[in-house]
Protein backbone atom coordinates (compact mmCIF):
# COMPACT_ATOMS: atom_id res chain seq x y z
CA UNK A 1 0.00 0.00 0.00
CA UNK A 2 1.29 3.52 -0.93
CA UNK A 3 1.91 5.88 2.09
CA UNK A 4 1.03 9.62 1.61
CA UNK A 5 0.72 11.75 5.03
CA UNK A 6 -0.85 14.98 4.10
CA UNK A 7 -2.40 17.87 6.16
CA UNK A 8 -5.75 19.39 4.97
CA UNK A 9 -8.22 21.69 6.60
CA UNK A 10 -12.11 19.78 7.18
CA UNK A 11 -15.04 22.21 6.99
CA UNK A 12 -17.88 20.52 8.63
CA UNK A 13 -21.62 21.35 7.85
CA UNK A 14 -22.12 23.64 10.93
CA UNK A 15 -19.24 25.89 10.05
CA UNK A 16 -16.77 24.13 12.10
CA UNK A 17 -13.08 23.51 10.75
CA UNK A 18 -10.08 21.21 11.98
CA UNK A 19 -7.05 19.44 11.19
CA UNK A 20 -6.73 16.05 9.44
CA UNK A 21 -4.06 14.47 8.39
CA UNK A 22 -3.96 11.44 5.30
CA UNK A 23 -2.39 8.08 5.66
CA UNK A 24 -2.68 4.75 3.82
CA UNK A 25 -3.93 5.01 -0.03
CA UNK A 26 -6.73 2.91 -0.33
CA UNK A 27 -7.93 2.68 -3.16
CA UNK A 28 -6.79 4.52 -6.41
CA UNK A 29 -10.25 5.26 -7.56
CA UNK A 30 -12.20 5.74 -10.48
CA UNK A 31 -12.43 8.76 -12.80
CA UNK A 32 -13.41 11.38 -9.71
CA UNK A 33 -10.53 10.23 -7.10
CA UNK A 34 -8.54 8.77 -4.98
CA UNK A 35 -9.22 7.12 -1.44
CA UNK A 36 -7.16 7.69 1.94
CA UNK A 37 -7.58 6.53 5.78
CA UNK A 38 -7.48 9.16 7.85
CA UNK A 39 -4.68 9.29 10.70
CA UNK A 40 -6.80 8.84 13.76
CA UNK A 41 -10.08 8.36 12.07
CA UNK A 42 -10.44 4.67 11.19
CA UNK A 43 -14.50 5.56 10.96
CA UNK A 44 -13.62 7.56 8.40
CA UNK A 45 -11.78 8.03 4.97
CA UNK A 46 -10.60 10.97 2.48
CA UNK A 47 -11.38 11.14 -1.35
CA UNK A 48 -9.13 13.55 -2.69
CA UNK A 49 -10.26 14.63 -6.48
CA UNK A 50 -7.34 14.20 -9.55
CA UNK A 51 -8.82 17.62 -10.75
CA UNK A 52 -8.87 20.43 -9.00
CA UNK A 53 -9.71 22.64 -11.87
CA UNK A 54 -13.48 22.58 -10.81
CA UNK A 55 -12.34 23.56 -7.24
CA UNK A 56 -15.60 26.48 -6.92
CA UNK A 57 -17.87 23.76 -8.46
CA UNK A 58 -17.53 20.88 -6.27
CA UNK A 59 -17.36 22.88 -3.28
CA UNK A 60 -20.55 24.31 -3.95
CA UNK A 61 -21.98 20.72 -4.59
CA UNK A 62 -20.29 18.69 -1.34
CA UNK A 63 -21.95 22.24 0.93
CA UNK A 64 -25.11 21.61 -0.72
CA UNK A 65 -24.93 17.79 -0.02
CA UNK A 66 -23.56 18.35 3.74
CA UNK A 67 -26.80 20.80 4.30
CA UNK A 68 -29.04 18.23 2.74
CA UNK A 69 -28.15 15.14 3.79
CA UNK A 70 -30.54 12.10 3.59
CA UNK A 71 -32.00 10.21 7.01
CA UNK A 72 -30.18 7.37 6.80
CA UNK A 73 -28.65 6.01 9.81
CA UNK A 74 -26.42 2.99 9.81
CA UNK A 75 -27.31 -0.02 10.97
CA UNK A 76 -26.12 -1.84 14.00
CA UNK A 77 -26.20 -5.76 13.78
CA UNK A 78 -25.02 -8.11 16.66
CA UNK A 79 -22.74 -5.55 17.50
CA UNK A 80 -21.31 -4.29 14.10
CA UNK A 81 -22.24 -1.15 12.68
CA UNK A 82 -23.21 -1.18 9.11
CA UNK A 83 -22.86 2.56 7.18
CA UNK A 84 -25.08 2.05 4.02
CA UNK A 85 -24.17 5.33 2.15
CA UNK A 86 -21.17 7.32 2.15
CA UNK A 87 -22.28 10.83 2.04
CA UNK A 88 -19.98 14.00 2.50
CA UNK A 89 -19.24 14.79 6.56
CA UNK A 90 -16.56 17.60 5.67
CA UNK A 91 -15.31 19.43 3.02
CA UNK A 92 -11.44 19.07 2.55
CA UNK A 93 -9.18 22.09 1.77
CA UNK A 94 -5.15 22.44 1.06
CA UNK A 95 -3.22 25.36 2.85
CA UNK A 96 -4.51 27.88 -0.46
CA UNK A 97 -8.28 27.19 0.07
CA UNK A 98 -9.17 24.83 -3.05
CA UNK A 99 -11.50 22.52 -2.16
CA UNK A 100 -9.55 19.53 -2.81
CA UNK A 101 -12.00 16.74 -1.75
CA UNK A 102 -13.86 16.06 1.43
CA UNK A 103 -14.18 12.89 4.31
CA UNK A 104 -16.90 10.51 4.14
CA UNK A 105 -18.05 7.29 6.52
CA UNK A 106 -15.45 4.33 5.76
CA UNK A 107 -17.26 1.22 4.34
CA UNK A 108 -15.85 -1.93 4.37
CA UNK A 109 -16.46 -2.91 0.84
CA UNK A 110 -14.84 -6.37 1.41
CA UNK A 111 -17.83 -7.27 3.32
CA UNK A 112 -20.00 -6.21 0.16
CA UNK A 113 -20.83 -7.27 -3.49
CA UNK A 114 -22.28 -6.12 -5.90
CA UNK A 115 -25.91 -6.64 -6.92
CA UNK A 116 -24.55 -8.16 -10.34
CA UNK A 117 -22.91 -10.85 -8.21
CA UNK A 118 -26.04 -11.10 -6.36
CA UNK A 119 -28.36 -11.99 -9.48
CA UNK A 120 -26.42 -15.03 -10.86
CA UNK A 121 -26.82 -18.29 -9.16
CA UNK A 122 -23.07 -19.18 -10.50
CA UNK A 123 -21.55 -16.40 -9.28
CA UNK A 124 -23.04 -16.65 -6.15
CA UNK A 125 -22.18 -20.38 -5.42
CA UNK A 126 -18.22 -19.27 -6.45
CA UNK A 127 -18.49 -15.86 -3.76
CA UNK A 128 -20.00 -18.51 -1.40
CA UNK A 129 -23.35 -16.44 -1.11
CA UNK A 130 -26.52 -17.50 0.33
CA UNK A 131 -28.72 -18.68 -2.40
CA UNK A 132 -31.76 -17.99 0.01
CA UNK A 133 -34.52 -16.15 -3.09
CA UNK A 134 -36.17 -14.19 0.17
CA UNK A 135 -32.62 -12.40 0.30
CA UNK A 136 -32.81 -10.36 -3.03
CA UNK A 137 -35.95 -9.84 -2.35
CA UNK A 138 -34.72 -7.91 0.96
CA UNK A 139 -32.07 -6.62 -1.06
CA UNK A 140 -34.58 -5.09 -3.26
CA UNK A 141 -36.21 -3.63 -0.11
CA UNK A 142 -33.29 -1.84 0.65
CA UNK A 143 -32.14 -0.48 -2.22
CA UNK A 144 -35.90 1.01 -3.09
CA UNK A 145 -35.45 2.25 0.53
CA UNK A 146 -32.08 3.97 -0.33
CA UNK A 147 -33.56 5.61 -3.38
CA UNK A 148 -36.87 7.19 -1.56
CA UNK A 149 -34.39 8.63 1.43
CA UNK A 150 -31.97 10.58 -1.27
CA UNK A 151 -35.70 11.41 -3.37
CA UNK A 152 -37.17 12.72 -0.29
CA UNK A 153 -34.37 15.43 -0.13
CA UNK A 154 -34.51 16.03 -4.30
CA UNK A 155 -31.25 14.23 -4.65
CA UNK A 156 -31.10 11.60 -7.71
CA UNK A 157 -28.50 9.23 -8.46
CA UNK A 158 -28.78 9.16 -12.34
CA UNK A 159 -26.18 6.28 -12.99
CA UNK A 160 -28.19 3.85 -10.75
CA UNK A 161 -27.24 0.31 -12.06
CA UNK A 162 -26.41 -2.98 -9.85
CA UNK A 163 -22.62 -2.67 -10.22
CA UNK A 164 -22.70 1.02 -8.52
CA UNK A 165 -24.68 -0.50 -5.69
CA UNK A 166 -23.70 -2.84 -3.38
CA UNK A 167 -24.80 -4.73 -0.20
CA UNK A 168 -23.43 -6.30 2.72
CA UNK A 169 -23.03 -9.88 1.79
CA UNK A 170 -23.97 -10.76 5.89
CA UNK A 171 -27.49 -9.26 5.82
CA UNK A 172 -28.01 -7.87 2.37
CA UNK A 173 -28.12 -3.90 3.79
CA UNK A 174 -27.22 -1.34 1.07
CA UNK A 175 -23.80 -0.06 0.60
CA UNK A 176 -23.27 2.76 -1.64
CA UNK A 177 -20.27 4.83 -2.34
CA UNK A 178 -19.46 7.41 -5.00
CA UNK A 179 -22.25 10.03 -3.85
CA UNK A 180 -20.42 13.27 -5.13
CA UNK A 181 -21.91 12.09 -8.18
CA UNK A 182 -25.45 12.29 -7.75
CA UNK A 183 -27.54 14.68 -8.41
CA UNK A 184 -27.25 16.89 -6.17
CA UNK A 185 -29.94 19.55 -4.87
CA UNK A 186 -29.62 22.77 -3.71
CA UNK A 187 -30.70 25.67 -2.07
CA UNK A 188 -30.37 27.66 -5.09
CA UNK A 189 -29.53 25.26 -8.12
CA UNK A 190 -29.25 21.82 -8.63
CA UNK A 191 -25.46 20.38 -9.61
CA UNK A 192 -26.38 17.87 -11.92
CA UNK A 193 -25.07 14.08 -12.45
CA UNK A 194 -21.87 13.30 -15.26
CA UNK A 195 -22.80 9.59 -15.93
CA UNK A 196 -25.44 7.77 -17.55
CA UNK A 197 -25.15 3.86 -18.24
CA UNK A 198 -27.09 2.54 -21.39
CA UNK A 199 -29.67 -0.53 -21.12
CA UNK A 200 -30.46 1.36 -17.66
CA UNK A 201 -31.63 4.77 -19.43
CA UNK A 202 -35.61 5.38 -19.54
CA UNK A 203 -36.87 5.18 -23.08
CA UNK A 204 -38.23 9.25 -22.78
CA UNK A 205 -34.62 10.01 -21.65
CA UNK A 206 -32.62 8.94 -24.91
CA UNK A 207 -32.47 12.44 -26.63
CA UNK A 208 -31.32 14.00 -22.84
CA UNK A 209 -28.21 14.43 -21.66
CA UNK A 210 -27.67 12.79 -18.08
CA UNK A 211 -27.41 16.45 -16.85
CA UNK A 212 -31.01 17.20 -17.75
CA UNK A 213 -32.25 13.51 -15.89
CA UNK A 214 -34.13 13.34 -12.56
CA UNK A 215 -36.68 11.55 -11.18
CA UNK A 216 -38.21 9.77 -14.21
CA UNK A 217 -34.53 8.08 -15.04
CA UNK A 218 -33.97 6.74 -11.07
CA UNK A 219 -37.59 5.43 -11.29
CA UNK A 220 -37.01 3.52 -14.28
CA UNK A 221 -33.64 2.11 -13.12
CA UNK A 222 -34.78 1.40 -9.67
CA UNK A 223 -37.18 -1.13 -11.56
CA UNK A 224 -34.72 -2.63 -13.86
CA UNK A 225 -32.38 -3.63 -10.68
CA UNK A 226 -35.66 -4.64 -9.13
CA UNK A 227 -37.08 -6.51 -12.15
CA UNK A 228 -33.69 -8.50 -12.31
CA UNK A 229 -33.07 -9.03 -8.66
CA UNK A 230 -36.63 -10.70 -8.54
CA UNK A 231 -36.15 -12.52 -11.99
CA UNK A 232 -32.45 -14.39 -11.71
CA UNK A 233 -30.71 -11.45 -13.42
CA UNK A 234 -32.92 -11.65 -16.39
CA UNK A 235 -33.21 -7.78 -17.62
CA UNK A 236 -37.13 -6.83 -18.22
CA UNK A 237 -35.47 -5.45 -22.06
CA UNK A 238 -34.29 -8.76 -22.98
CA UNK A 239 -35.83 -11.75 -24.53
CA UNK A 240 -36.17 -14.02 -27.37
CA UNK A 241 -36.50 -12.48 -31.15
CA UNK A 242 -39.30 -13.88 -32.47
CA UNK A 243 -37.75 -13.86 -35.89
CA UNK A 244 -34.12 -15.17 -36.75
CA UNK A 245 -33.62 -12.63 -39.86
CA UNK A 246 -34.84 -9.49 -38.06
CA UNK A 247 -31.76 -6.95 -37.14
CA UNK A 248 -30.63 -8.02 -33.69
CA UNK A 249 -31.18 -4.64 -31.21
CA UNK A 250 -28.89 -3.85 -28.18
CA UNK A 251 -30.67 -3.87 -25.15
CA UNK A 252 -31.22 -0.04 -24.93
CA UNK A 253 -32.59 -0.48 -28.58
CA UNK A 254 -35.25 -2.05 -27.34
CA UNK A 255 -35.65 0.08 -24.03
CA UNK A 256 -36.01 3.26 -26.73
CA UNK A 257 -38.75 1.06 -28.63
CA UNK A 258 -40.43 -0.38 -25.57
CA UNK A 259 -40.06 -3.73 -26.61
CA UNK A 260 -41.15 -5.16 -23.16
CA UNK A 261 -41.48 -9.19 -22.88
CA UNK A 262 -43.36 -9.46 -20.06
CA UNK A 263 -46.35 -7.49 -19.62
CA UNK A 264 -50.38 -7.89 -20.33
CA UNK A 265 -50.03 -7.68 -23.96
CA UNK A 266 -47.10 -9.72 -26.04
CA UNK A 267 -44.07 -7.71 -27.43
CA UNK A 268 -43.81 -8.03 -31.32
CA UNK A 269 -40.26 -7.98 -31.51
CA UNK A 270 -39.11 -10.38 -28.53
CA UNK A 271 -40.74 -13.04 -26.62
CA UNK A 272 -40.18 -13.76 -23.03
CA UNK A 273 -36.66 -15.78 -21.60
CA UNK A 274 -37.14 -19.23 -21.32
CA UNK A 275 -36.76 -19.40 -17.93
CA UNK A 276 -38.12 -16.21 -16.58
CA UNK A 277 -40.22 -16.26 -13.39
CA UNK A 278 -42.61 -13.33 -13.98
CA UNK A 279 -45.53 -15.43 -14.24
CA UNK A 280 -45.25 -16.92 -11.12
CA UNK A 281 -45.46 -13.06 -9.62
CA UNK A 282 -48.00 -11.68 -8.04
CA UNK A 283 -50.37 -9.41 -9.74
CA UNK A 284 -49.47 -6.33 -7.85
CA UNK A 285 -46.00 -6.89 -9.07
CA UNK A 286 -47.22 -7.37 -12.63
CA UNK A 287 -48.90 -4.48 -12.95
CA UNK A 288 -46.01 -2.30 -11.48
CA UNK A 289 -43.98 -3.74 -13.91
CA UNK A 290 -46.22 -2.70 -16.85
CA UNK A 291 -46.51 0.66 -15.30
CA UNK A 292 -42.27 1.29 -15.16
CA UNK A 293 -42.06 -0.52 -18.36
CA UNK A 294 -44.80 -0.68 -21.14
CA UNK A 295 -45.41 3.00 -23.14
CA UNK A 296 -47.39 5.33 -21.41
CA UNK A 297 -47.47 3.89 -17.94
CA UNK A 298 -47.11 6.12 -14.63
CA UNK A 299 -43.54 4.76 -13.51
CA UNK A 300 -44.13 3.91 -9.69
CA UNK A 301 -42.12 6.16 -7.66
CA UNK A 302 -39.22 4.96 -5.60
CA UNK A 303 -41.67 4.35 -2.31
CA UNK A 304 -44.15 3.00 -3.98
CA UNK A 305 -41.84 -0.02 -4.49
CA UNK A 306 -40.11 0.13 -0.56
CA UNK A 307 -43.34 -0.65 0.97
CA UNK A 308 -44.80 -2.83 -2.21
CA UNK A 309 -41.58 -5.01 -1.27
CA UNK A 310 -41.48 -4.37 2.49
CA UNK A 311 -45.42 -6.47 1.75
CA UNK A 312 -43.89 -9.13 -0.32
CA UNK A 313 -41.61 -10.03 2.18
CA UNK A 314 -44.00 -10.30 4.78
CA UNK A 315 -46.19 -12.59 2.73
CA UNK A 316 -43.69 -15.04 1.42
CA UNK A 317 -44.81 -18.72 1.44
CA UNK A 318 -41.97 -21.04 1.75
CA UNK A 319 -41.19 -23.98 -0.99
CA UNK A 320 -41.49 -27.22 0.75
CA UNK A 321 -39.06 -28.82 -1.79
CA UNK A 322 -35.74 -26.25 -1.17
CA UNK A 323 -35.39 -24.26 1.74
CA UNK A 324 -33.88 -21.63 -0.21
CA UNK A 325 -37.06 -21.07 -2.83
CA UNK A 326 -40.19 -19.11 -1.51
CA UNK A 327 -43.08 -18.46 -3.74
CA UNK A 328 -45.95 -15.60 -3.94
CA UNK A 329 -49.52 -16.88 -5.31
CA UNK A 330 -51.29 -20.01 -5.53
CA UNK A 331 -49.57 -20.78 -8.66
CA UNK A 332 -46.57 -22.26 -6.61
CA UNK A 333 -43.01 -22.12 -6.84
CA UNK A 334 -41.49 -20.69 -9.77
CA UNK A 335 -38.11 -21.33 -8.67
CA UNK A 336 -38.86 -24.90 -8.54
CA UNK A 337 -40.94 -25.22 -11.91
CA UNK A 338 -37.51 -22.98 -13.69
CA UNK A 339 -35.05 -24.97 -12.32
CA UNK A 340 -36.93 -28.02 -13.45
CA UNK A 341 -37.18 -26.89 -16.87
CA UNK A 342 -33.49 -26.09 -17.22
CA UNK A 343 -32.55 -29.60 -16.30
CA UNK A 344 -34.23 -31.39 -18.66
CA UNK A 345 -33.24 -29.03 -21.32
CA UNK A 346 -29.59 -30.03 -20.05
CA UNK A 347 -31.29 -33.59 -20.38
CA UNK A 348 -31.77 -33.23 -23.96
CA UNK A 349 -29.02 -31.86 -24.69
CA UNK A 350 -26.71 -34.58 -23.57
CA UNK A 351 -28.99 -37.06 -24.78
CA UNK A 352 -28.50 -35.64 -28.58
CA UNK A 353 -25.12 -35.25 -28.13
CA UNK A 354 -24.90 -39.27 -27.34
CA UNK A 355 -27.61 -40.07 -30.60
CA UNK A 356 -25.00 -39.74 -33.67
CA UNK A 357 -26.08 -37.25 -36.25
CA UNK A 358 -26.91 -38.27 -39.83
CA UNK A 359 -27.21 -37.38 -43.10
CA UNK A 360 -29.53 -39.33 -45.48
CA UNK A 361 -29.71 -42.02 -43.12
CA UNK A 362 -25.52 -42.32 -42.12
CA UNK A 363 -23.72 -41.32 -39.43
CA UNK A 364 -21.52 -38.02 -39.72
CA UNK A 365 -18.88 -39.65 -38.16
CA UNK A 366 -18.79 -42.28 -40.63
CA UNK A 367 -18.11 -39.69 -43.69
CA UNK A 368 -14.58 -39.18 -42.70
CA UNK A 369 -12.14 -40.16 -45.66
CA UNK A 370 -9.98 -42.73 -43.10
CA UNK A 371 -13.77 -44.26 -42.29
CA UNK A 372 -14.73 -44.38 -46.07
CA UNK A 373 -11.78 -45.89 -47.37
CA UNK A 374 -11.88 -48.42 -43.87
CA UNK A 375 -15.39 -49.56 -44.98
CA UNK A 376 -14.84 -49.85 -48.85
CA UNK A 377 -11.77 -51.96 -48.03
CA UNK A 378 -14.18 -53.75 -45.57
CA UNK A 379 -17.04 -54.32 -48.23
CA UNK A 380 -14.61 -55.41 -50.90
CA UNK A 381 -12.99 -58.20 -48.74
CA UNK A 382 -16.31 -59.43 -47.91
CA UNK A 383 -17.58 -59.33 -51.37
CA UNK A 384 -14.78 -61.71 -52.57
CA UNK A 385 -15.54 -64.03 -49.87
CA UNK A 386 -18.88 -64.06 -50.49
CA UNK A 387 -18.31 -65.22 -54.11
CA UNK A 388 -16.20 -68.03 -53.57
CA UNK A 389 -18.63 -68.93 -51.51
CA UNK A 390 -21.41 -68.42 -53.85
CA UNK A 391 -18.85 -70.49 -56.26
CA UNK A 392 -18.91 -73.29 -53.72
CA UNK A 393 -23.27 -73.05 -53.46
CA UNK A 394 -23.77 -73.47 -57.35
CA UNK A 395 -21.00 -76.61 -57.34
CA UNK A 396 -23.57 -78.22 -54.80
CA UNK A 397 -26.42 -76.63 -56.36
CA UNK A 398 -25.61 -78.34 -60.02
CA UNK A 399 -23.89 -81.89 -58.47
CA UNK A 400 -26.82 -82.54 -56.42
CA UNK A 401 -29.29 -81.88 -59.32
CA UNK A 402 -27.35 -83.45 -61.98
CA UNK A 403 -27.24 -86.64 -59.59
CA UNK A 404 -30.67 -86.31 -58.43
CA UNK A 405 -32.30 -89.52 -59.91
CA UNK A 406 -29.66 -91.80 -58.08
CA UNK A 407 -30.35 -90.01 -55.50
CA UNK A 408 -34.09 -90.83 -55.15
CA UNK A 409 -33.71 -93.76 -56.52
CA UNK A 410 -33.80 -96.03 -53.16
CA UNK A 411 -37.83 -93.99 -52.63
CA UNK A 412 -38.91 -95.34 -56.05
CA UNK A 413 -41.14 -97.83 -54.25
CA UNK A 414 -42.58 -94.97 -51.78
CA UNK A 415 -42.76 -92.38 -54.49
CA UNK A 416 -44.64 -94.63 -56.83
CA UNK A 417 -47.13 -95.52 -53.64
CA UNK A 418 -47.36 -91.38 -53.16
CA UNK A 419 -48.74 -91.38 -56.40
CA UNK A 420 -47.91 -88.65 -59.39
CA UNK A 421 -50.42 -85.95 -57.32
CA UNK A 422 -48.63 -85.64 -54.41
CA UNK A 423 -44.94 -85.85 -56.04
CA UNK A 424 -46.39 -82.90 -58.40
CA UNK A 425 -46.85 -80.87 -55.22
CA UNK A 426 -43.41 -81.65 -53.99
CA UNK A 427 -41.90 -80.67 -56.79
CA UNK A 428 -44.21 -77.26 -56.75
CA UNK A 429 -42.71 -76.79 -52.72
CA UNK A 430 -39.32 -77.51 -53.77
CA UNK A 431 -38.89 -74.86 -56.88
CA UNK A 432 -40.64 -72.11 -54.22
CA UNK A 433 -38.02 -72.82 -51.78
CA UNK A 434 -35.61 -72.70 -54.09
CA UNK A 435 -36.89 -69.20 -56.09
CA UNK A 436 -37.27 -67.43 -51.82
CA UNK A 437 -33.43 -68.96 -51.14
CA UNK A 438 -32.43 -67.14 -54.66
CA UNK A 439 -34.66 -63.69 -53.49
CA UNK A 440 -33.39 -63.51 -49.65
CA UNK A 441 -29.64 -64.03 -50.38
CA UNK A 442 -28.90 -62.72 -53.66
CA UNK A 443 -28.02 -59.54 -52.31
CA UNK A 444 -25.32 -61.18 -49.93
CA UNK A 445 -23.78 -63.62 -52.70
CA UNK A 446 -22.44 -61.87 -56.04
CA UNK A 447 -23.29 -64.88 -58.42
CA UNK A 448 -26.99 -64.43 -57.60
CA UNK A 449 -27.55 -61.24 -58.40
CA UNK A 450 -27.16 -61.66 -61.87
CA UNK A 451 -31.25 -62.36 -63.11
CA UNK A 452 -30.01 -64.73 -65.95
CA UNK A 453 -27.96 -67.28 -64.05
CA UNK A 454 -30.44 -67.68 -61.04
CA UNK A 455 -33.19 -67.94 -64.29
CA UNK A 456 -31.17 -70.23 -65.74
CA UNK A 457 -30.65 -72.39 -62.01
CA UNK A 458 -33.95 -72.52 -61.44
CA UNK A 459 -34.60 -73.82 -64.64
CA UNK A 460 -31.99 -76.51 -64.41
CA UNK A 461 -33.39 -77.58 -61.29
CA UNK A 462 -36.74 -78.30 -62.44
CA UNK A 463 -35.98 -80.14 -65.54
CA UNK A 464 -33.47 -82.38 -63.60
CA UNK A 465 -36.39 -83.34 -61.37
CA UNK A 466 -39.02 -83.44 -64.08
CA UNK A 467 -36.06 -86.19 -65.27
CA UNK A 468 -35.56 -87.74 -62.52
CA UNK A 469 -39.27 -88.39 -61.48
CA UNK A 470 -40.06 -89.60 -64.63
CA UNK A 471 -37.32 -92.05 -64.91
CA UNK A 472 -38.42 -93.33 -61.51
CA UNK A 473 -42.30 -93.68 -61.89
CA UNK A 474 -41.34 -95.46 -65.60
CA UNK A 475 -43.74 -92.81 -66.97
CA UNK A 476 -42.90 -93.73 -70.68
CA UNK A 477 -44.02 -96.97 -70.04
CA UNK A 478 -47.40 -96.38 -68.81
CA UNK A 479 -48.38 -93.66 -71.04
CA UNK A 480 -47.79 -96.68 -73.95
CA UNK A 481 -50.05 -99.45 -71.80
CA UNK A 482 -52.85 -96.32 -71.87
CA UNK A 483 -52.42 -96.14 -75.60
CA UNK A 484 -53.39 -99.93 -76.21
Amino acid sequence: MTNDSSIYNAVYADGSFGKVTLDKLLNRGGASGRIFSVKNRPELVAKIFHNTDKSRTNRQKLEAMLLNKPNFAPVETDGVQYTQIAWPEAILEDEKGFCVGYMMPLINMSEAVSLDHLMQKAIRKKLGLSDKYAYRIFAAYNVASMVTALHKCGHYIVDLKPSNVSVYKSNMLVAMVDCDGFSIKGERARYPAEFVTEEYIYPEGMNLSCEEMGEEQDKFALAVIIFKLLNNGIHPFSGTPRKNDEEMLTIQNRIEAYHYAYGLWPDKYQAPHPYTLHEYFDKTTLEMFERAFAKGGERPTAYEWQEHLWTLMHSLRQCKNNPNHVYFTNKGCGLCMTEDKFYQEIRNIKKQKQTPETIRGIEIADLSDEKIKKDKAEKQAFSHKMQKISYGILAVYMLFFSFLYPIILPLKKWLNTIGLGLQAIAVTLIMLGVNRFIHKYGNIFPLLQNKEITNMLQVYALICIIVALVSVNDIPKNILDLAL
